[in-house]
């Protein structure tokens, strides 16, 4: 066992005369030590684990901690999708293409780029303000889904809930906050209209 401690000494750069110093053992539990006598008890072996940020398993047996299995949890395979910088969840604004940012999530994920939500219009949609929005490209959705568009001739960007009547060469964008009024496009207003894609997920930080 003392190898493994002379081992973690030299990877630190410390003697162990220091690791007795900084810890508050004494310099004959680390001479009786090397020399066989005994082994350090439990208390003075957790205070040199914790001295080199290594369990007491890995300092008696050179062996990491084995890791229970659990039946339930499976790794995620990754890919990088660009993040396209922000798209207004309330007043549409301007989105900046930052193609320079990446997102890493799950190949389950069928999107083609994200985007970064601002403001508080889709809450009930459970997207906040600061969220990750997964967009799949795609020229229409379905009434009622959830879509990435770009309005005011390309010049701004929002998120909501769209609503497309054909009949009536009318579109209408809804938030998920009553706080917040439709959007309302109609006949030739629609020219300055353009869906980015359908939202597909979102990617929310634990606060």
């Amino acid at each position: 066992m003392y190898d493994i401690f002379e081992k973690l000494c030299a990877e630190k750069g410390v003697t162990p005369y220091r690791v007795c110093k900084e810890t508050g053992l004494t310099t004959s539990t680390i001479s009786n030590w090397k020399a066989g006598r005994y082994t350090p008890k439990t208390d003075k072996m957790q205070k040199i684990a914790d001295y080199f940020d290594v369990t007491v398993e890995y300092l008696i047996t050179g062996e990491n901690e084995t890791q229970p299995t659990l039946s339930n949890i499976y790794p995620i395979e990754l890919k990088r999708l660009p993040l396209l910088g922000e798209i207004a969840c309330g007043i549409p604004k301007y989105t900046n293409e930052d193609r320079e940012s990446y997102v890493m999530a799950g190949t389950d994920i069928k999107a083609d780029f994200c985007l970064r939500a601002s403001g508080d219009s889709m809450v009930n949609a459970r997207i906040l303000d600061g969220d990750i929005v997964f967009v799949r490209k795609q020229d229409m959705v379905e009434n009622g889904e959830i879509a990435a568009v770009v309005v005011n001739n390309e010049s701004e960007a929002t998120l909501k809930r769209l609503y497309y009547y054909k009949e009536k060469s009318l579109l209408i964008l809804k938030a998920e906050n009553p706080t917040f009024e439709d959007l309302i496009f109609q006949d030739e207003e629609l020219n300055d209209v353009h869906i980015l894609g359908k939202a597909i997920a979102f990617q929310s930080d634990i606060k």
